[in-house]
């Protein structure tokens, strides 16, 4: 069964707020079996537009990826953070076929 990925880019506008949601969305990535890739790293845009974070966060399955979102657990979190963050956020399905 395919993996599942949260790719988010956001723009934070209170640091200091955007600390209790990264402490309170722990819970429920751990409670689905998620996996932080990557947070708030180095990274460079060679096409496109970006923003000024990016994370990436693995789950076993899609549906688990899905699941985490909705919580009320991870909506409590989204809570804290959608009033200082403008966030794009895609969950995507792992690819399990063939490579080059």
């Amino acid at each position: 069964m395919p993996k599942g990925y949260w790719m988010v880019r956001v723009d934070v506008r209170d640091q200091e707020q955007y600390k209790a949601y990264v402490a309170a969305n722990g819970e429920p990535i751990k409670k689905y079996g998620g996996k932080i890739l990557a947070r708030g790293g180095r990274f460079e845009t060679p096409e496109g537009e970006s923003r000024s974070r990016h994370g990436v966060i693995e789950f076993p399955s899609y549906q688990a990826a899905l699941d985490c979102w909705s919580s009320p657990e991870y909506q409590q979190a989204r809570s804290l953070r959608t009033p200082i963050s403008t966030l794009d956020m895609v969950i995507i399905e792992g690819y399990d076929g063939p490579q080059p």
